[in-house]
């Protein structure tokens, strides 16, 4: 090999420095990470496991059904009993029923973000956003576990989106701890995660010499300002190394090494093999993982926003949970038969429930679960005053209903849980201090974690000592 020349332009420098794997995609989250936080947080062993159905799932058609209301509000699914004696859930949930012992259904969430960004802001941020924005004005739960458990030895990325979830962000902890994105389909004979266990012989050998060379120009460091943060640099790009030439990263997302059975009991579809993968994911070490379930299994419009112009709500729905279903209870059966359950915690919602009061429009295009264009279809709309979300796992109790809503459905009415208590909830299993972590903003003011006065839902957390 050429040896490296004696002197460098501050151009050369710079490209070798600071670029040296500028060519590859996961290092660009990796080496931005130059002032990671000391917060003294110990490395937990919980996880998190988030199915998040975007756009939105009626509570009437899934966790809280109402089939004593009028026509007005009820649609044609009626309840079906659980293995749990008194619970019951939308028929169109064969599978949960049968594991309905192994979750918990919270019937009472209630906040104000009436559209989907204000929505999956204020449930996964904590601050009560009111404005429609791409991304958050504050980083969200995953970003913010992700920095204050953040380990440059590990051999594997610890946030992963297994489809990841629309409108969140880090915000101004820094696009180094947004997501490791996985886009493609885990079902698809085809899939792979680029960059994981792409590195050949010759490559890694590259790649070594790259860092060798760049940690030799240490000594310019005294007439190099950018060169401040090198030895920052020096741990991101290492991570980097790790997990682009390390067998753990390239065994966990290995899909294929799993059975035909159990690949089949998730169900052979994107969907399933999601959470699947999620699942090999948090068995390898992955601490926080989000399964987004939107595309073609959705019917409609790719995603769960019945309104009557996407879909007829009632049609798209039961065409969506046959995978949903099956997906969401195989998972739960293989968290707890693998003695992973004390660990992960697996949370299911969207950003809110759907209005119980049916509205009729025309539709804007035949598809699945719609009829032609300008033909009258169901729909609901967006509700945040009540949304029902599933918990399983966490070392929690299981079995259990929380809260209520009305007989129609539209507003809470006992255990009225909000954002912040959701949110604190996830923080408290995360094993993170909300009173004592805190991070700047861009202005360099310290911002809490989370805003309001949430205590974590006794009824979800862990019953360990």
């Amino acid at each position: 090999m050429q040896s490296p020349p004696a002197t460098l332009s501050r151009r050369e420098l710079l490209r070798i420095g600071l670029g040296g794997f500028s060519a590859l995609s996961l290092p660009a989250l990796l080496r931005q990470r130059t002032l990671a936080a000391a917060t003294g947080l110990e490395r937990s062993k919980t996880a998190i496991i988030l199915v998040w159905l975007p756009g939105g799932h009626s509570h009437l058609e899934t966790y809280d059904p109402k089939p004593e209301s009028s026509s007005e509000f009820c649609g044609p699914y009626g309840p079906i009993d659980t293995v749990v004696p008194g619970i019951q859930i939308s028929e169109l949930l064969p599978h949960h029923a049968k594991v309905a012992d192994r979750f918990n259904l919270l019937r009472s969430m209630v906040h104000t973000g009436f559209c989907h960004q204000q929505g999956t802001h204020q449930l996964l941020t904590g601050f009560p956003e009111r404005v429609l924005r791409r991304k958050p004005l504050y980083p969200d739960l995953f970003s913010v576990t992700h920095k204050l458990r953040y380990d440059s030895k590990s051999r594997i990325p610890n946030y992963v989106g297994v489809g990841p979830v629309n409108f969140l962000g880090p915000s101004y902890l820094g696009n180094a701890y947004d997501v490791f994105a996985v886009t493609g389909d885990p079902n698809s004979e085809s899939f792979n995660v680029p960059n994981i266990g792409a590195v050949d012989v010759s490559s890694r050998a590259k790649l070594s010499r790259r860092i060798d060379l760049r940690r030799q120009l240490d000594r310019l460091k005294a007439t190099a300002d950018y060169l401040s943060k090198m030895d920052s640099l020096d741990t991101f790009e290492q991570q980097a190394f790790n997990v682009l030439t390390g067998s753990e990263a390239t065994r966990a997302f290995d899909i294929r090494k799993e059975d035909d059975a159990t690949r089949e009991r998730y169900g052979r579809n994107r969907w399933g093999q999601q959470l699947l993968l999620a699942r090999r994911l948090v068995e390898s070490g992955v601490d926080l993982v989000t399964a987004q379930f939107s595309g073609d299994l959705c019917g409609g419009v790719g995603n769960w926003d019945d309104h009557a112009v996407n879909a007829n709500c009632f049609e798209a729905i039961k065409y969506r949970l046959q995978f949903m279903d099956q997906a969401v209870a195989a998972l739960i059966e293989d968290v707890y038969d693998r003695g992973l359950d004390q660990r992960v915690l697996i949370v299911v919602t969207g950003e809110f429930g759907r209005t119980p009061r049916i509205r009729y429009q025309k539709s804007t295009g035949k598809r699945i679960g719609s009829a032609p264009a300008g033909t009258t279809q169901p729909g609901r709309d967006h509700w945040p005053r009540a949304t029902s979300i599933l918990f399983s796992g966490g070392g929690m109790r299981t079995g259990q209903i929380i809260g209520r809503t009305d007989v129609r459905g539209e507003d809470a009415v006992d255990r009225i849980v909000g954002r912040s208590d959701f949110l604190a909830t996830l923080y408290h299993h995360l094993g993170v201090d909300l009173e004592n972590t805190e991070f700047p903003d861009y202005s360099g003011r310290p911002v809490p974690v989370m805003l309001g006065e949430g205590k974590p839902i006794s009824e979800l957390c862990s019953t360990r000592q």
